[in-house]
């Protein structure tokens, strides 16, 4: 169950209060897991979303309907990235980085990322993947994104974030974010989650770790976000792997 208590201190200090042994447990058993409080407060969600009209702030935009991704847009922001952007990335990174590791020892894949996210996009970058990822997405009523992944390259962060900027069911209805996951032997199960203004989902960038009869696999996941009904939808996306 979500909250709205205020979002108090610096993304790092909210970031801190959250009960990160229960987000790891709903990521073991769902891929995506809902932070309880919010991660930004009210005004800043309306400060992140008012620059998607600012377009030297970002490198690329994305018309989905001529990619056959959906119906839509999205930004790619470019560097510098905005402080608060950088700051949630930055905080995001080391919480997340235990619950990667753990997947991947269970799934018995290399563990590459370091200890801290400028280490990683280091390795990134001398790899060729230099391009920011982190995403700015505006939904108008019709729109959606059919599901995919975030790979953009060979070296990959298992886990990403996105956070609601606007307010479901007063800004905007329908618009849910949505995850499938690929079953063996059985029909694929599907989750959707409402995302509340601040609060942030963490979920997986490709697949979780599902126990077998042969010990552990890879579950594949996808996510998307299905048709706005009404009114007009932002999210922030922060992805932490570069680019190619």
């Amino acid at each position: 169950m979500t909250s709205t208590t205020p979002a108090t201190g610096t993304p790092d200090d909210r970031l801190g209060r959250l009960d990160w042994a229960q987000l790891a447990a709903e990521l073991d058993e769902f891929g995506s897991a809902l932070t309880p409080t919010p991660v930004l407060t009210p005004a800043e969600c309306r400060s992140v979303s008012a620059l998607y009209d600012d377009a030297a702030r970002f490198r690329s935009t994305i018309d989905m309907a001529r990619y056959r991704f959906g119906r839509g847009q999205y930004r790619y922001f470019d560097h510098p990235l905005p402080d608060l952007v950088r700051e949630l990335r930055t905080a995001f990174y080391p919480r997340l980085l235990p619950i990667a590791r753990s997947w991947a020892r269970r799934l018995n894949r290399p563990a590459p990322w370091p200890d801290s996210l400028d280490a990683w996009l280091e390795r990134c970058h001398a790899a060729g993947q230099t391009r920011p990822t982190p995403i700015l997405l505006r939904y108008d009523a019709g729109d959606w994104n059919a599901l995919h992944r975030d790979l953009y390259g060979e070296l990959v962060f298992p886990l990403q974030v996105v956070i609601g900027l606007d307010e479901p069911g007063t800004d905007y209805r329908g618009g849910e974010f949505l995850m499938t996951e690929q079953r063996a032997r059985a029909q694929s199960r599907g989750f959707a989650t409402t995302l509340t203004q601040g609060h942030a989902l963490v979920f997986t960038t490709r697949d979780r770790p599902v126990r077998s009869v042969r010990g552990w696999a890879g579950g594949p996941m996808r996510h998307g976000v299905s048709t706005v009904r009404s009114g007009r939808r932002h999210t922030l996306g922060l992805v932490f792997h570069d680019a190619e």
